[in-house]
């Protein structure tokens, strides 16, 4: 059952402007119009102020297009798409717009992928007369990782982390997943955790995960050495990016017990079906010879330490409190 419970310790005025962060460290001046790019650590989309000059619907979707191929001069920004990938032709039908890539837009990691997707759609989605936006490898409709269509997208297609916050403490509490002592299994163990407001909630269940248990019980899954660089959500999947450390070997701990106690934590957000693991970037590897890290993992409790033990516990619980309501 997935469970986070808020308690503001601190109370303020937050100011959330989804998906109009800025790239630097000053807040983005109020536009009728942005340009989205992609942040430097490939986390999330940024937003920056544009004044277009041109006011005809195809016009103006041109003028958007030869900006998202643009080099930005923001430092802490680069264009959605890699120099390679390239927009053969375009189309304006009754509300959709078609976008027709070369082969090399298959080339792109998933998460590079996704945030380039997203901060296309967010940008041209803004042109009066563009209701959805379809994307297109030659003439065949993009699909995801697992070969399913991704279809027509707006804005309201991609869930992101907003911008940075004004600094609050908060309090979640948050179910995490370690291995248990024998590393064939994962334990459960509940944590109540104060934060900083700046942080997304994924990200603290990720640090949290690298730390390790509170309890005697378990132990990090994590190889040690691992460090995180960088964690996102879009479209109800939580992006992971680690460093090379996590290939790091540790016989102790089974495969799937590493994997899943990564997917398992996140999955218990209620913003996170799916989570995709990556390597400085790259999706595109083996996690000890068995994992696929190109799978997008799902919640999986099979490897439960007690699995069984733990569900009877809590069936049998339900009973009791029914019986009581009842007074059986």
């Amino acid at each position: 059952m997935k469970k986070v419970r808020w308690n503001l310790l601190f109370v303020c005025f937050v100011l959330l402007v989804a998906g109009a962060a800025s790239c630097g460290n000053h807040q983005e001046e109020i536009s009728d119009y942005y340009i989205y790019y992609i942040n430097k650590e490939q986390t999330k989309t940024v937003a920056v102020g544009y004044e277009p000059e041109q006011t005809d619907t195809k016009d103006m979707i041109q003028e958007f297009l030869n900006v998202l191929f643009q080099d930005t001069k923001h430092p802490h920004c680069r264009r959605p798409a890699p120099k390679g990938v390239k927009l053969e032709s375009w189309k304006l039908s009754d509300g959709q717009l078609f976008l027709y890539f070369n082969s090399a837009y298959e080339e792109m990691g998933n998460i590079e992928e996704v945030l380039c997707r997203a901060a296309m759609v967010r940008t041209l989605i803004q042109v009066e007369g563009v209701e959805c936006i379809s994307f297109y490898i030659g003439d065949a409709p993009l699909v995801d990782k697992e070969g399913t269509p991704v279809g027509v997208m707006t804005a309201e297609s991609f869930i992101e982390n907003p911008g940075e916050q004004i600094n609050t403490i908060q309090t979640a509490n948050i179910t995490l997943y370690f291995s248990n002592q024998a590393g064939n299994g994962l334990v459960q163990e509940e944590q109540e955790i104060h934060y900083s407001s700046n942080i997304s909630l994924e990200k603290l269940v990720m640090e949290q995960l690298l730390k390790g248990p509170q309890g005697e019980e378990g132990r990090a899954a994590i190889p040690d050495g691992t460090k995180l660089v960088g964690v996102s959500v879009l479209d109800g999947v939580c992006f992971v990016n680690f460093s090379e450390g996590f290939l790091n070997q540790n016989y102790e701990i089974a495969e799937p017990v590493v994997i899943y106690s990564i997917v398992n934590s996140l999955a218990e957000l209620s913003n996170v079906n799916k989570v995709q693991i990556s390597i400085n970037g790259d999706s595109n590897q083996v996690y000890r010879e068995k994992m696929e890290l190109s799978v997008m993992y799902e919640r999986n409790l099979d490897y439960m330490d007690g699995a069984k033990q733990m569900q009877e516990g809590k069936e049998k619980k339900k009973t009791t409190e029914k019986q009581e309501e009842t007074g059986d």
